[in-house]
Order: structure tokens, then C-alpha cells, then sequence
């Protein structure tokens, strides 16, 4: 698989947008991250997933992923080695990480407004 296979795949999922972080290719489903191509130069893609979904991925297939080095590495964040990967590997491990992503997103609660007597917009809980 390429950097363009990852970003093909990506944006076939539901609602999914790329946009650049950083200048370089990041995929978000209504708003939020879940992948990017910031390590594409090092032949890399990158999910966020569970720490417990990363330690899945990569005792079942090390050759192909791995965590991100630091501290993102310690958050689920997680390399897949494309070149390594087939399309049926890649789709699911994108997929994955959309899921989560949608799920976390699922689970935000809005934040409730109310109008001041001024007729300005403040967030509940008195902060603007």
C-alpha cells in the first residue's frame, strides 16, 4: 500500500474530510482526527486508536504496525507500515480508528446556551 492507497481508503468512510495539520495530510470525521500521513516520508500512516486496540494490532501483526515513538505512542497512536499492509489490512485498521473516532464523538454532549440578558450567547456555567 501507498500514502495514496491511505488516503483513497480514508476518504471512502462515511463523513470523513482530509485537511493539513501541521502541512502535512490528516483525515477527521465530523471534525475530530483519526488518522494522518504526517510520517508518510518514513513510509508510515497513523491511526488513533486504544492503547488496548494498538496492543491488538501489533501483537497480531508486528511486521506491520507499531506504536508511534513518545508519549503519542503511549496514547494509542500508532504507526501502520504501508508498505507492509494489504488493502484488506489498511481498511480495517483505517476503519478502526474512524469507528473510535465516531463512537467518542457519539458520546460528547453539546454545549448548552443560553441567551444573557443582554441578548449575548453564554455557555452554561457562566463562562463565555
Amino acid at each position: 500500500m501507498t500514502a495514496a492507497d491511505f488516503r483513497r481508503i480514508a476518504l471512502s468512510l462515511e463523513a470523513v474530510e482530509e485537511y493539513p495539520h501541521a502541512g502535512l495530510p490528516a483525515f477527521r470525521v465530523r471534525g475530530r482526527k483519526f488518522a494522518s500521513l504526517a510520517s508518510q516520508a518514513e513510509g508510515y500512516g497513523n491511526l488513533m486508536l486504544t492503547l488496548e486496540q494498538q496492543t491488538a494490532f501489533v501483537e497480531e501483526a508486528p511486521e506491520i504496525f507499531l506504536p508511534i515513538p513518545g508519549g503519542w505512542g503511549k496514547m494509542g497512536h500508532t504507526h501502520i507500515r504501508l508498505a507492509a499492509a494489504s488493502e484488506d489490512i489498511l481498511t480495517g485498521a483505517l476503519r478502526s480508528a474512524w469507528k473510535l473516532r465516531v463512537e467518542k464523538n457519539a458520546k460528547k454532549k453539546p454545549v448548552k446556551r443560553r441567551l444573557t440578558a443582554r441578548g449575548g450567547v453564554k455557555n452554561k456555567g457562566g463562562k463565555r
